[in-house]
């Protein structure tokens, strides 16, 4: 992730945020787990690969991907790799990590 394009993150705020996310979506009784990929050629395939093991029924797609103009393709790719390996899934969207619970509460 470039940070200088979220001046407000560190490494460190991400990764106590995603603690903190899946201990609230716990909570909340969702069996929830991040897929981090890289931004590069097998970030689709991460994807899939993670698909390959749960049927989900909600997908979060992260900010990071969906709101860097760096990562639109990307993000087309990871909608796609979505659409095909988990058709009834619904698609919910965040605008920080903070907010991920609330953005799968949309759809379930």
């Amino acid at each position: 992730m470039d940070f200088v394009k979220w001046p407000q993150l560190t490494a460190e705020k991400l990764e106590a945020a995603f603690e903190q996310v899946l201990g609230e979506m716990a909570d909340a009784g969702f069996d929830a787990r991040w897929c981090l990929t890289d931004t590069g050629e097998t970030a689709e395939q991460q994807v899939l690969d993670e698909l390959e093991t749960v049927m989900p029924d909600v997908v979060l797609i992260g900010a990071g991907v969906r709101t860097d103009p760096d990562h639109f393709l990307l993000f087309e790719r990871v909608i796609n790799a979505v659409h095909r390996a988990a058709p009834d899934a619904k698609i919910a969207f965040n605008t920080l990590p903070y907010d991920s619970t609330e953005a799968v509460r949309r759809w379930v």
